[in-house]
C-alpha cells in the first residue's frame, strides 16, 4: 500500500475471499476435470471461500465477546446464545457440506505416479 492509503473492511474481506478462492482453485488444478465438473466446482469454491472468511470473522467476534450474551427483557435480563455464535454454528455445518460436495467432484482414484523402476529395485534388495 502506498502512503496513508488503507483498505476498507469490505476491500479486505473481498481480498481474503479471493485469496481463499485461489487457494482452492490451485488444489483442483492438478485434477483433470471436465468443463461441467469444473463449472460446478468453481461455484462451490466461491461459496466455500465466502463461508471460510465469514467463519473467521465470526470466530473473532465470539473470541472477543463470548458465545453467550445478556439480553434485556423489560425489568430483567436473560442469557442467550450470541447472534455470532448462532450464525457460526449454522454456517460451519453448511461449510462442511459445501466442501464435501466440492471434494466429491474429484476423481475417486488418485493418479498413481509412473513407476521408474527405483521402488522395485529398492524393494528387491
Amino acid at each position: 500500500m502506498a502512503g496513508n492509503e488503507q483498505l476498507s473492511k469490505q476491500e479486505l474481506r473481498e481480498k481474503a475471499i479471493k485469496k481463499e478462492f485461489n487457494r482452492l482453485k490451485r488444489t483442483f488444478k492438478n485434477f483433470d476435470l471436465d468443463k461441467k465438473r469444473l463449472a460446478a466446482a468453481e461455484g462451490l469454491m466461491q461459496e466455500s471461500a465466502f463461508m471460510r472468511v465469514t467463519l473467521e470473522e465470526l470466530k473473532k467476534d465470539i473470541t472477543e465477546n463470548g458465545a453467550v450474551d445478556e439480553m434485556s427483557q423489560g425489568e430483567y435480563t436473560i442469557m442467550r446464545e450470541s447472534p455470532a455464535a448462532k450464525t457460526y454454528n449454522t454456517m460451519i455445518q453448511r461449510y462442511t457440506t459445501v466442501n464435501k460436495e466440492l471434494f466429491n467432484l474429484l476423481p475417486k482414484d488418485k493418479p498413481k505416479p509412473e513407476d521408474d523402476g527405483f521402488e522395485s529395485f529398492v524393494n528387491a534388495k
